[in-house]
Parts: structure tokens; C-alpha cells; sequence
């Protein structure tokens, strides 16, 4: 296992724990509206992206707060995962309906019987689909539900001067962020 070096720079960011996504959803979008920029806003990382930078070691939010280490991810709203989701359904079942009508498209198919092959096409594909994307979905849960059970989901954002520090001071606390602070270094 390799160890990265990361890389600080001198841009304050303020930190705050959040139990309950929705808690987070509505103070990223806040935030968002608030004027600052998706890039501004990180989450910290998954389980795996945990293990390759920290190790295995048990973890709690609070611990993880200042530490410079600790991996940071984007947030993915809700609406994002459900337009994926859509997506990968569908998709499953636009190709399946697609390879079907392929396969039907020779001079002697009949109508009835091309509808009948993209639908049994489709059909599984798209069944298939819909597993897969319930499998991310699930993945995005569970995400949450291990962060939260670890202590709280870390939110920070950066800043660029004071009063942007006290703006996301003030929108982290306002949503039920708690241990609210600002650091002087960002990653």
C-alpha cells in the first residue's frame, strides 16, 4: 500500500457534521444557491477510498474532521441518483429492445412479430437494468448510513474569506450541523 501526500492549500473551510442526509441535502443546497460552487462543497470518502488512505483503522467523524488524510468525496443529490438510475433502466432495456429489432429487421418479419421481439427483448434487459440501478442506489445509501453510524457525515466546505466563513458557518449550523468550525487549511 502506497501512501499519497496531500496537497493543502492556504483557503480556510469550514467543517460540520451532519446525522441525517436530509440534514445535509438541504444545507448543500443552500449552500449551492448561497453562492457557492459545487467544487467549494466535498463530503468526506467511502469506506474503500478510507482503507486506501487511512488503513483499516476504526474511524469516527470527529476524529476525521481536521485531518488533513482524510479522503474527500462530491455530493450526489438525490435527484442525480434517480436521473442515473433512469438511466441505467432504461438504457438496459433500450439495448435489449435494440439487439431484438435488429434481429427482426429482415424482409420476412412480420409488425407483430418485431413488437413481440423488442419486447422480449427489452423486457429482461430492462428487468436487468433495474436491478443494477437498485444496486446503486443501495450503494448510495449505504454510504450515508455508514458514515452516520460512524459519528455523523463530515461536510466541508471552502472558503475565501470572512465573511464566506460566517455565511457557511451560519448555513451548517442553520441545518443541524454540529461541532461547526473553520480550519485554515483546505485540500
Amino acid at each position: 500500500m502506497t501512501q499519497e501526500k496531500a496537497t493543502f492549500i492556504n483557503v480556510p473551510e469550514a467543517v460540520g457534521v451532519f446525522d441525517s442526509f436530509e440534514d445535509l441535502q438541504t444545507a448543500i443546497y443552500d449552500l449551492r444557491m448561497s453562492g457557492f460552487s459545487r467544487a467549494d462543497i466535498s463530503l468526506l470518502g467511502d469506506r474503500e477510498a478510507m482503507k486506501e488512505k487511512l488503513g483499516s483503522a476504526y474511524w469516527q467523524a470527529k476524529d476525521l474532521e481536521d485531518n488533513p488524510d482524510a479522503p474527500r468525496a462530491a455530493f450526489v443529490s438525490e435527484e442525480a441518483m434517480g436521473e442515473l438510475e433512469g438511466a441505467i433502466a432504461g438504457g438496459f432495456f433500450f439495448l435489449g429492445s435494440y439487439i431484438a429489432m435488429a434481429a427482426m429487421l429482415t424482409p420476412a418479419a412480420t409488425l407483430a412479430a418485431s413488437i413481440a421481439a423488442i419486447a422480449i427483448g427489452g423486457g429482461p434487459a430492462g428487468i436487468l437494468g433495474a436491478l443494477l440501478a437498485r444496486r446503486v442506489d443501495r450503494h448510495h445509501k449505504d454510504y450515508y448510513a455508514d458514515q452516520i453510524a460512524q459519528g455523523g457525515i463530515l461536510l466541508w466546505v471552502r472558503t475565501s474569506d470572512a465573511d464566506k466563513e460566517a455565511f457557511a458557518v451560519k448555513i451548517l449550523k442553520g441545518h443541524s450541523g454540529r461541532d461547526v468550525h473553520v480550519h485554515p487549511w483546505s485540500e
